[in-house]
Formats: C-alpha cells, sequence, structure tokens
C-alpha cells in the first residue's frame, strides 16, 4: 500500500468514526456519567439491599410481608371438575386448556370420577396442520424475495406448539378427540423442543427446495412435492408421538370405577357423543386490549393453525363487560378458556395472581406507573398463557372479588393445580376470553357483523399462548 493511499484511507476512517460520535450528542460523557453516579447514595441501607441481591433473586426478597399467609380457597360459585392435567415441558397450554373445558362438562355429565382427553392426539394433528400451512405459504409467495415481511415471518415461524382457540375449533373440529388411555403422552409429547428443533429445520429446508422451483412449474407437480415432504413430517411425528388411531374401543365407567357402557369408537364419533358442539359457530373470542379500539372486531391475518382454517377473530371489549360474561357462564357451570400474562405478580407457591404479592418498589426505591395500555405499548406486557376459567367469588352485591383458574402445570403446582386471581389482578393482565354465544348479549354478538380490522400475523400482541 503506498503512502498516498493509506493515507486517505485514514482519512476516511477518522471521517467515519467523528461521523459517528457526532451523531450521538446524546452519548453518555465523563461529566453526565458522574452526575448519574449521584443516583446511588451507597448508604447503609442500599449496602443490606445490595448484600441480600447478592444472596437471593429479586423475587425472593420482593415478597410483600403484609400478605397473608392464609390462602382462601372460597368461593360462591363454581365449576364442578375433577383431576389436574400437566402439560410437563411443553407449550400445549391452549391445548390443555381447551379440551379441560369440555372435560369439566363430560365429568358433571357422567358423574366420572375421572377423565382426561389425549392431548398428544391432537397435537400430532395440529403439527402436521401447521407443517402444511408453512409448506403452503411458501408456495403462496415463493414469488417474492426473501426479504418480504410475509417470507420473513414464515421462516421465522415455520412451526409452533403454542396456539390458541382456534386451533381447538378448527383441529378438534377435523379430527375428533379420543380419551388419554388410547393414545397417551410419550417423551417428545411432553417435552417439546427437541422434536420441535427438528421439525423447524426439515421445514425451512423444504421451504427454500419450495422456493427454488421453477416459476412456470405446474401446480399439481408442487402438490405432490408437497405431500412427499408431509409424509417425511408424519413419520417424525409418529416415531416421537405415536400413530394416531382411526378407531377404538372405550369403556366408560361410574364415580365408583364400575363399568356402564362399551362401545367402538372412531375419534370423530367420540366427539360427536361426548362433546358434540360446534366450535366454530357456538363460540366467541372476546379480548380486553386498550390500545385499540373497543366494541370493534379484529382479524388476525394468517395466524391460525390450518391452511384450510380460520384466522382467529375477536371482539374487543371493556373488561367490566368481559367479567358479567364470564359470571353468567361460571352460574351456568360452564368452564371458559382464559388466557393471560401469567408471570406477573404470579407467587408458584401460594398458587395466587395479585398485585400485592410483591413490593419490587420498596425494594429498588423506584416506582413502576405503567397502566395496562402502556404496558401493551411498550411490550411489557402480552398473552403468554391459558388457563381454564372455573369459579368467581362474588361479594353480597355480586360484584367479583377472586377467581379460580384450573392450570396444566400439575396437581403438585399452585393452589392445588389451580391459581387463584384477584379481580384486580384480572382487570390488568387477563387478554383474553372464549364462551359460549348463549352467555353473550344480543349487542356485543351483533358485533360479528362488522367488517373485521385485519391485523398482521406478526402483531406482538398475538404470540402464540404456551
Amino acid at each position: 500500500m503506498n503512502r498516498k493511499t493509506y493515507i486517505f484511507l485514514l482519512l476516511i476512517i477518522s471521517v467515519g468514526t467523528g461521523a459517528i460520535f457526532a451523531q450521538g450528542k446524546g452519548g453518555i460523557d465523563n461529566d453526565m456519567l458522574q452526575k448519574i453516579k449521584t443516583a446511588y447514595k451507597n448508604t447503609p441501607s442500599d449496602k443490606a439491599i445490595r448484600n441480600a441481591l447478592n444472596a437471593g433473586g429479586i423475587q425472593k426478597l420482593a415478597v410483600n410481608a403484609n400478605q397473608s399467609d392464609v390462602i382462601d380457597g372460597y368461593f360462591s360459585d363454581r365449576v364442578y371438575s375433577r383431576g389436574i392435567t400437566d402439560q410437563k415441558s411443553s407449550g400445549r397450554c391452549w391445548l390443555f386448556t381447551g379440551l379441560n373445558v369440555f372435560r369439566a362438562k363430560i365429568i358433571d355429565k357422567y358423574k366420572l370420577s375421572e377423565f382426561e382427553f389425549s392431548v398428544n392426539y391432537n397435537f400430532f394433528y395440529d403439527q402436521l396442520e401447521k407443517a402444511n400451512l408453512f409448506l403452503q405459504g411458501v408456495i403462496d409467495t415463493r414469488q417474492k424475495p426473501m426479504t418480504d415481511q410475509m417470507v420473513e415471518w414464515l421462516f421465522k415461524n415455520p412451526l409452533s406448539d403454542g396456539g390458541q382457540f382456534t386451533g381447538i375449533s378448527d383441529i378438534i373440529g377435523k379430527y375428533g378427540v379420543v380419551p388419554k388411555e388410547v393414545m397417551n403422552e410419550t417423551f417428545s409429547s411432553n417435552n417439546t423442543s427437541q422434536m420441535a428443533s427438528l421439525l423447524k429445520l426439515k421445514l425451512r429446508e423444504f421451504g427454500l427446495q419450495l422456493r427454488e422451483l421453477p416459476v412456470q412449474a405446474d401446480n399439481k407437480e408442487i402438490q405432490k412435492k408437497k405431500t412427499e415432504m408431509l409424509g417425511t413430517i408424519y413419520r417424525m411425528l409418529a416415531l416421537n408421538l405415536g400413530e394416531p388411531p382411526t378407531q377404538f374401543t372405550w369403556t366408560r365407567r361410574d364415580a365408583d370405577g364400575n363399568p356402564v357402557e362399551t362401545k367402538q369408537y372412531t375419534p370423530k364419533s367420540f366427539y360427536d357423543e361426548y362433546v358434540g358442539k360446534d366450535l366454530t359457530n357456538g363460540y366467541v373470542m372476546l379480548m380486553n386490549d386498550p390500545t385499540r379500539e373497543y366494541y370493534k372486531l379484529y382479524e388476525i391475518d394468517y395466524d391460525r393453525h390450518m391452511y384450510d382454517g380460520y384466522n382467529w377473530k375477536y371482539i374487543n371489549l371493556p373488561v367490566e363487560e368481559i367479567k358479567a360474561m364470564a359470571i353468567a357462564s361460571i352460574k351456568d357451570s360452564t368452564a371458559m378458556y382464559f388466557s393471560c400474562d401469567v408471570i406477573k405478580f404470579l407467587n408458584r407457591d401460594k398458587g395466587t395472581l395479585d398485585l400485592d404479592n410483591y413490593d419490587y418498589e420498596s425494594l429498588m426505591g423506584t416506582t413502576f406507573g405503567m397502566n395496562k395500555k402502556q404496558r401493551i405499548q411498550s411490550f411489557a406486557s402480552g398473552s403468554s398463557h391459558a388457563m381454564t376459567l372455573v369459579a368467581v367469588d362474588l361479594d353480597d352485591s355480586g360484584n367479583p372479588k377472586k377467581w379460580l383458574l384450573e392450570n396444566s402445570w400439575g396437581a403438585t403446582n399452585g393452589y392445588k393445580g389451580h391459581l387463584i386471581m384477584t379481580d384486580r389482578w384480572f382487570d390488568e393482565y387477563m387478554f383474553r376470553l372464549v364462551l359460549e354465544k348463549k352467555y353473550v348479549p344480543e349487542k356485543i354478538l351483533e358485533i360479528l357483523n362488522q367488517t373485521p380490522v385485519r391485523l398482521p400475523a406478526w402483531d406482538p400482541m398475538f404470540a402464540p399462548e404456551e
């Protein structure tokens, strides 16, 4: 390199570096750093807190000592159910929750001592349908560049074990249901991450292969190629989850375990006999999202479980109106699909969701003042977990004091496998509720006739519940 070239390069580097720092008149200079440091006084109180934090976690130290250790497990109105399910290390809360809604009805109607649906059975077809959704999405967009936002979203999200209620209505409506003992859990159904990693890797590979097909390729040939790819996915699922049954024999037993009836079923005939509901048209999803206009119908584009299934739609409502419908459903002994931001102020040991569980403000010496709308806008909160809403405790005036959620984290987790949620926590961290239309006032149902506001699949508010 000659001397002139060297000097020229130095000038470019100097100008570039100067430009970077010139942009940053908002950087932290030494004078600003000294002022920032004055916020920490290193008082005896600061030292004590720092020592405690070094020895234990924030949440442990923030436990509110004013909270009673006595758990109030009384509820004025409750849906009858028995037994707690366990999703183990998987993101299938949405599927457990939906099936638990129907499970409660079956246990009550037939007075069973216990009963569970096979989550593994429906999960198998959920994964197969999502694989097809991805591959067909790639086919539909294969002439768009890889930098297109929809194409990027597809390849970032080829498959997930999470989901929401339209997955319940579409998958169960198409494939039916079976009792748990007919297709039991496996290691991979309980621990989905390794299987999911391989499935996503294979799907991305297949996706690129589909995009590399000639532009003029015949659709028949493309579909044949996709079918072969789905055969590979089916085999991977069967190896990990087992192959779903097409027919089975099941004995219904009474509360004492005595056999009542033995019949042969298909998954669809079992669904017709024991669930028998129009899941697509018989239910409505309600949302409380203060960042968007209330009394409007919204639709999430492409974010569904089946290519030929339904995008999920919801009515956005004030939280008090949602509560009134939830109370009506519980009073009629009907559980509901409920989703929320479960981690916020959760005391796992007690099994409570309470804004007073932790006093972070006193520990950190500052306030955390955002409301629900601001938390959503700043990506600080969103729905992350689905559970079954089964009870409410009303005061003498009929106002809710607390609610009970049947969880799918096992019988030893929380309060006897449940979470007790205060009404104030409901206001702040509840997001979605799905209930039968008969509990929804006619003026709210009329909103379903609106042309929905379409929102993109990548809107962070609509990540799958896990």
